[in-house]
C-alpha cells in the first residue's frame, strides 16, 4: 500500500492515508515525500466528500470507522488491484499468476526490460536492484506488468486479485494448492485459475508451464479465444557450485539457481519476447539478474559458509527450494531451517501436505510458535504433529526462539550451507546477526 502511495504522489496525486502502525522501511519512506500520518489510527473526521476515492488495503477490517465513512458519503471506494486496473485500463496489460514463481519471474521481467531501457509501469511483490518503488505508474508508458496474486482484493471484495486485471497477456507458473483459509478445497483453488485463464483478452496470449499436469489441464480445457505457449524447463546443468545455462550461443553462467528458478526463466523470456525483446537481449540481460528480494538472497558468504534466506512456506516451494540449494551445492552439508507462519502451514491437515518437503536438506529443522497458532485460532499443534507430517526421523523441531537461536549459534559453519526459509522472522530473528556468528 506504501508502494501505491508513493506512485500515485509522484504521479501528480495528492495523497493521504492511515494505518494503525506503519514500520520501517515503510514509515521512512512515506516520511520523506511528506506522506506518513502525523497520528496512527483510524481518523472518520478525516473522511469528506473532497476526497475523490478512498483504497482499502487488506488490512482493514469491514467494520473499519474510515470506511464506514466514506461509504456513508457515497465516496469510491476500490480495493488495490481493483484501482491499479483502473490506472491500466487502457494499456497493454501483462499478468504474471502461479502459485508460486510469480515474484521472481517479474522481477526478472522487470531487469530485462530495466537494461534495455524500456519503460514501463508496473507492480512487483518484491524489491528490485535498480528499482526505488514496487508500484510504478505512469500516463506516458504503453505496457504494465502485474504480479497476480490470488489472494482476496480487500475486506469487502473477496474476488482474488487477479481476477481483476483482464490481461492482454499472461503467464501461469503452475499450481499447488495454498490460501486454504479462503479455498478450503483444491477444486475451489482450482477454479480461481480457471477464472483467470477466461478473464484474459478475447486475442491475448497465455504463457503456461507446461510441466504442470492441472495447469496444463485447465489450459487444454478453456475455450477462451487466446494464444497458448508452453514453457518447460530449460536444458542446464550445476558444475563448481556454478549454474550453467544452455542456450543457442552455447553455455552461460547465471547467478540463479534451481531448477524452479531455471523454469521460471523460461516463462520470462517468452513474456519478454511478446513485448519486443528478442532471445539474444533476453540471455543479454538475464546474466547479471541476481534476483529477488527474500527469493533466494544470499545474506552471508565467506570461504566455507554461505547462509540463504528465501519467502518459501507453501510445501511445493519449501521442496523446491530445498532441493535446488542441495543440488548448488552437492559437496556441502546443507541445513535446511522452516518457519510454519501461515494460515495453511499451521493447519493440522495441511501440515500433511509437507511430507518429504525437507529431505534434500543433509540436516533439518523447523521452527513454529504456538502463540502464532492461538493467535490464528487454530487447534494447537504438537511436536509429533510435525515429526509425522515431514515424515522424517531427524527433524528437529523448535517452539522457542531463543533456543533455535542458539542452535543456529553453536554450529560449526565449515563447509555447509544455511537455507532460513520463512514469510516471518522466527519469533524475532535478527538476521545481520547471523553474519557475525559466521565470520
Amino acid at each position: 500500500m506504501h508502494n501505491l502511495a508513493l506512485a500515485l504522489h509522484e504521479k501528480g496525486y495528492k495523497i493521504s492515508g492511515s494505518d494503525d502502525m506503519i514500520y520501517e522501511p515503510s514509515k521512512s519512506r512515506l516520511q520523506n515525500k511528506g506522506l506518513l500520518p502525523e497520528q496512527f489510527g483510524w481518523f472518520p473526521e478525516q473522511i469528506n466528500e473532497e476526497l475523490d476515492a478512498v483504497i482499502l488495503g487488506m488490512h482493514a477490517r469491514r467494520d473499519n470507522p474510515e470506511l464506514l465513512k466514506a461509504q456513508d458519503l457515497g465516496i469510491p471506494v476500490y480495493s488495490y488491484p481493483e484501482f491499479l486496473y483502473n490506472q491500466a485500463e487502457q494499456k497493454t496489460r501483462v499478468v504474471i499468476g502461479g502459485s508460486h514463481g510469480k515474484t521472481t519471474i517479474t522481477s526478472m521481467i522487470l531487469h530485462v526490460l530495466n537494461y534495455h531501457q524500456k519503460n514501463v509501469d508496473f507492480m512487483v511483490g518484491a524489491q528490485l536492484e535498480g528499482f526505488n518503488n514496487m508500484v510504478h505508474l505512469t500516463k506516458e508508458n504503453d505496457f504494465i506488468v502485474l504480479e497476480g496474486d490470488e489472494y482476496l482484493s480487500s475486506p469487502i471484495d473477496r474476488r482474488p486479485k487477479f481476477h481483476l486485471y483482464k490481461p492482454n497477456i499472461a503467464l501461469l507458473s503452475g499450481i499447488a494448492w495454498d490460501h486454504i483459509n479462503v479455498f478450503p478445497t483444491f477444486e475451489e483453488y482450482l477454479e480461481q485459475f480457471r477464472i483467470f485463464i477466461d478473464s484474459i483478452v478475447k486475442g491475448g496470449i497465455l504463457v503456461y508451464n507446461e510441466e504442470d499436469e492441472n495447469l496444463k489441464r485447465l489450459v487444454e480445457e478453456s475455450t477462451n479465444t487466446i494464444r497458448k505457449h508452453p514453457y518447460r524447463t530449460p536444458q542446464y546443468r550445476v558444475e563448481n557450485e556454478k549454474t550453467l545455462l544452455n542456450t543457442p550461443e552455447g553455455e552461460m553462467p547465471i547467478m540463479i539457481f534451481g531448477e524452479h528458478n531455471l523454469k521460471n526463466l523460461a516463462g520470462a523470456k517468452w513474456i519478454c519476447q511478446h513485448m519486443g525483446i528478442d532471445e539474444e537481449d533476453f540471455y543479454e540481460a538475464i546474466a547479471s539478474f541476481k534476483g529477488a528480494s527474500k527469493r533466494l538472497e544470499k545474506i552471508v558468504e565467506t570461504a566455507q559458509t554461505v547462509v540463504y534466506k528465501d519467502f518459501a512456506h507453501s510445501p511445493s516451494k519449501v521442496m523446491a527450494t530445498t532441493q535446488a540449494v542441495k543440488q548448488q551445492y552437492p559437496e556441502r552439508h546443507v541445513i535446511a531451517c522452516l518457519e510454519l507462519h501461515t494460515y495453511s502451514s499451521l493447519n493440522s491437515e495441511f501440515l500433511l501436505e509437507y511430507k518429504s518437503a525437507l529431505d534434500a536438506a543433509d540436516e533439518a529443522v523447523v521452527f513454529f510458535s504456538p502463540e502464532a497458532v492461538e493467535n490464528k485460532r487454530l487447534d494447537p499443534i504438537s511436536k509429533e504433529q510435525i515429526f509425522n507430517s515431514f515424515a522424517r526421523k531427524d527433524l528437529r523441531v523448535y517452539t522457542n526462539p531463543l533456543e533455535f537461536k542458539a542452535y543456529l549459534q553453536e554450529q560449526p559453519y565449515a563447509q555447509k550451507v544455511l537455507l532460513l526459509m520463512s514469510s516471518g522472522n522466527y519469533g524475532g530473528l535478527d538476521f545481520d546477526e547471523i553474519k557475525n556468528w559466521i565470520s
